[in-house]
């Protein structure tokens, strides 16, 4: 099967993001090549669903690969990882392409694009879950340890109801300016760094700053 863009031309689009990243137990070639596998699905998908706006391979490469994995580096220790409104995957199946023993969770509510979430999964052959429902829906007790939010509708008042299932750090990609409406109770912002290649974007970590007793999280 032809590709759309090889393993190596993925790669040299990526490193500006991956520069301070340690290299995978499988080693950079082979999450290159399941990304140029996830993104022949996206493409194939994308003519028929709209998982994303941005249709050029190279954009999608840096604009939702690069991305993801450079939150991916930010994400701490951790063994639980909720991708809140994960749409076609960013960043949560990049994250679990760079840390293969994390459990991640991609929670998409939208029918079709928890479809293709799950096809991306089976095809890749990734351990990751996929939660077709909207994370309110989870049990009460049901928390992870890290919360990625990136570009959700309602971006505050999602951040709220994510505040609820983290017991240690959330990261969210977004866009300046952001707004001044304050942060949930017990989270403090303990980083705030621009994307690369972006005008705009920036990635921001808010922690947990008091203890917090749950059941699943840690």
């Amino acid at each position: 099967m032809s590709r759309s863009m090889t393993p190596e031309a993925i790669a040299t689009l990526i490193a500006p993001y991956i520069a301070d990243a340690p290299a995978p137990p499988a080693g950079w070639p082979h999450v290159c090549g399941q990304l140029a596998t996830y993104l022949d699905l996206l493409l194939k998908w994308n003519a028929r669903t709209n998982l994303t706006a941005i249709r050029d391979p190279e954009e999608i490469v840096r604009r939702h690969f690069g991305e993801s994995l450079f939150a991916a580096q930010h994400i701490g220790n951790c063994n639980t990882l909720l991708d809140f409104g994960s749409g076609a995957g960013f960043p949560g199946i990049p994250i679990q392409l760079l840390h293969p023993n994390l459990h991640v969770t991609l929670a998409e509510s939208q029918g079709k694009k928890a479809a293709f979430l799950r096809e991306a999964v089976r095809t890749l052959s990734l351990p990751t879950k996929i939660l077709a429902a909207r994370v309110e829906t989870l049990p009460p007790t049901q928390t992870f340890q890290v919360t990625t939010l990136r570009a959700v509708d309602k971006m505050h008042a999602a951040i709220r109801e994510a505040a609820t299932r983290t017991t240690q750090r959330m990261v969210l990609l977004a866009t300046l300016p952001t707004s001044s409406e304050p942060l949930p109770p017990n989270f403090e912002s303990v980083s705030r760094v621009p994307l690369p290649n972006s005008q705009d974007g920036i990635l921001e970590v808010l922690h947990r700053c008091s203890t917090w007793n749950t059941r699943n999280g840690d």
